[in-house]
């Protein structure tokens, strides 16, 4: 692979992430039913709408997830993931190893989301306890549908609240168990993942 493709995966791979990534959040957003006239949530709604309009009057919600911005998620990712196997000078592999391979990398953004929000949450519970700021209120409200169901078990001891840490050790878990063995078991390219 010579330079100049070397310099075109590189700007596709981090301009499709990041689009990837907002179109995750908008699915994420819904899931734990974020606030969305917060400014970051109006922002991904507008950044997503004008692919996901289309597909919504193809794929409707169900039991309150929006399928339509998942599989928009997974087309994205197929879609990277072909035009970066043809820049690398493979041969394309068929649709259905392309929509496994997506379905694996997405899966493993969306892990990787909620450990990211766990992080970002720690460091402003230490520098900016209680912000109003709307990008602290949107990771507080992503962070909390993974660390209620462990707070249950774990009450915080003395105000100081462990759920974190058992939060980061389950989305670990989770990723070496899971993502890592599901990548290696449908022979998925280390150097393709986008969100590996």
């Amino acid at each position: 692979m010579n330079g100049l493709n070397m310099a075109a995966v590189y700007v596709i791979q981090t301009l499709g992430s990041l689009y990837l990534l907002v179109v995750l959040l908008r699915f994420i957003l819904q899931l734990v039913k974020a606030d969305f006239y917060n400014p970051l949530s109006q922002f991904i709604v507008r950044a997503t709408q004008p692919l996901l309009a289309p597909l919504r009057r193809v794929i409707p919600s169900a039991a309150g997830l929006d399928l339509a911005s998942l599989v928009l998620a997974v087309l994205i990712q197929m879609l990277l993931m072909a035009i970066i196997v043809m820049l690398m000078g493979y041969a394309l592999p068929n649709v259905l190893q392309l929509l496994v391979w997506s379905l694996v990398a997405v899966t493993a953004l969306f892990l990787r989301v909620f450990f990211f929000a766990l992080i970002i949450s720690i460091i402003l519970s230490w520098v900016a306890p209680r912000s109003s700021n709307p990008a602290a209120m949107l990771v507080q409200q992503i962070c909390e549908p993974v660390m209620a169901p462990i707070r249950r078990f774990i009450p915080p001891l003395g105000g100081l609240d462990l759920s974190p840490i058992f939060a980061f050790i389950a989305l670990r878990l989770l990723d070496m168990l899971l993502i890592a063995n599901l990548a290696a078991a449908t022979g998925m390219p280390t150097g393709l993942t986008l969100a590996l």
